[in-house]
């Protein structure tokens, strides 16, 4: 099974995320990203940017999960965000954003990128976790609730 275990480490956790904007999350985002992959951060940017062309990734709920393919990465790579404030993110419910998993896997990576953007929708689904998450001011907290509701979902 494809789970967020393989996709984060507590090191690919951001508390308290400071954007004002869709925009300026996303290049936050990118920034951390590009650090974790190698790869530029302006190239990350784009790709996300230009999915959000196509359409909004927030989901509703207070949650996106912005994602693309980029040439070149070795795995499927996450990153997770809580924000400081909730910012527009022009989500299907019109309600602010203030959780966000990024998700970024090769250009050549066929199924696995929808198997982990399928596996991230549906914890971000349970309502419990995410207000756990809310409420959680650490990132080694914020992973091992990931990683607990992990381990009820496999069993």
């Amino acid at each position: 099974m494809f789970g967020c275990a393989n996709l984060i480490t507590s090191d690919c956790v951001i508390v308290n995320l400071r954007a004002g904007n869709k925009r300026q999350a996303l290049r936050e985002l990118a920034r951390k990203a590009a650090t974790l992959t190698g790869h530029e951060e302006d190239a990350i940017f784009e790709v996300l940017s230009e999915r959000e062309r196509l359409g909004t990734t927030g989901i509703g709920h207070g949650i996106a999960i912005p994602h693309g393919k980029l040439p070149g990465l070795d795995r499927v790579y996450g990153v997770f965000a809580k924000l400081e404030r909730p910012i527009d993110f022009d989500a299907i419910d019109d309600q602010p954003v203030d959780l966000i998993f990024l998700l970024l896997a090769p250009a050549d990576c066929g199924a696995d990128h929808l198997k982990a953007l399928a596996k991230v929708s549906r914890m971000l689904r349970d309502r419990m976790l995410c207000e756990k998450v809310r409420g959680s001011t650490s990132c080694d907290a914020i992973y091992a609730i990931m990683n607990q509701t992990e381990g009820r979902n496999a069993a």
